[in-house]
């Protein structure tokens, strides 16, 4: 089984590169704790999609620490990485987005992966949980979307933007429906930008996919479409969640709905770099880690 990280964004409400900051009590990266994690639950494959200029910092940082027995790939993102055939000449800062950053992988996966976000915090029970998905096969549902109650993933800081996830009584995923304001005031939980209010208990999407190789067909064959509407190209991007949709929607693969039983947190603004500290810190003192987190 391989995990494969998304740490190739750009931190623009954070003020620098969250996932490359030393959060750890031993100034570990937050990544380390998901990939201790994905190790533990029989995970053998680390895969890091990352920007060009920090492979190489990426690749000797998690080389030096991880069990040596465990296959480590680290890939840059880049601009000019497009499906054969297709050109771009325009000029373009960002990279093209969630979908073209697991795309970029597609030469070192063969076989069902895990997708998250370098810079969040998933738990140990949410890797056990996807581990044991791939392991047992449903014929039915090849996907996986691990995901977590809304309450549990807002910010103190500011506004959030979250999927809500509507799951049907197979717990198979039907929609995901984007809010991109929600937050918690005086013990309401509203969508500032459409006056929704939820109660919190709602299934909410982390970004933690589990995936079949196949995708990587399905994500190249949207990303020619949007490198030919010009609309899109200077700014939009592509991300994962349109490509796992429209194969929902499209009948060829159902994605089922897969409880995290367990605890996440992340960083969406400068302020929350002290609560994440402590609770890993807590997690630490509490010997759900080692310290050091790797042992020579």
């Amino acid at each position: 089984m391989t995990l494969l990280l998304m740490a190739a964004g750009r931190g623009s409400r954070y003020g620098k590169l969250k996932q490359f900051d030393d959060l750890g009590p031993n100034g570990e990266l937050l990544m380390e704790f998901s990939i201790f994690d994905a190790i533990e639950a029989g995970f053998t494959q680390i895969v890091v999609i990352t920007q060009k200029d920090k492979v190489d910092f990426t690749h000797n940082h998690l080389d030096e620490r991880i069990p040596e027995d465990i296959d480590l790939d680290v890939i840059a993102q880049e601009t000019l990485d497009l499906p054969y055939g297709v050109g771009f000449s325009g000029e373009r800062e960002k990279p093209w987005g969630t979908a073209h950053a697991v795309w970029a992988a597609r030469h070192v996966i063969e076989n069902p992966f895990v997708v998250i976000n370098a810079d969040d915090y998933y738990g140990k029970n949410a890797f056990i949980n996807a581990a044991n998905f791939i392991s047992n096969p449903d014929t039915e549902n090849s996907y996986g979307l691990v995901g977590y109650t809304l309450k549990d993933t807002l910010s103190n800081n500011g506004s959030v933007s979250r999927g809500i996830c509507k799951i049907n009584g197979d717990h198979n995923l039907v929609a995901i429906e984007e809010h991109l304001k929600i937050e918690k005031k005086n013990n309401t939980i509203t969508d500032s930008a459409t006056g929704t209010i939820f109660s919190g208990e709602e299934l909410a999407s982390m970004n933690f996919w589990i995936c079949q190789s196949e995708i990587f067909e399905a994500i190249e064959e949207e990303f020619i479409s949007f490198l030919e509407d010009e609309r899109l190209i200077k700014n939009s991007e592509l991300y994962l969640p349109l490509i796992l949709k429209k194969l929902m929607e499209s009948g060829e693969d159902s994605i089922k709905a897969v409880p995290s039983n367990g605890q996440w947190f992340g960083i969406t603004y400068a302020e929350d770099r002290e609560e994440v500290a402590q609770a890993l810190n807590e997690k630490v003192e509490n010997k759900e880690y080692p310290v050091p987190l790797w042992q020579d």
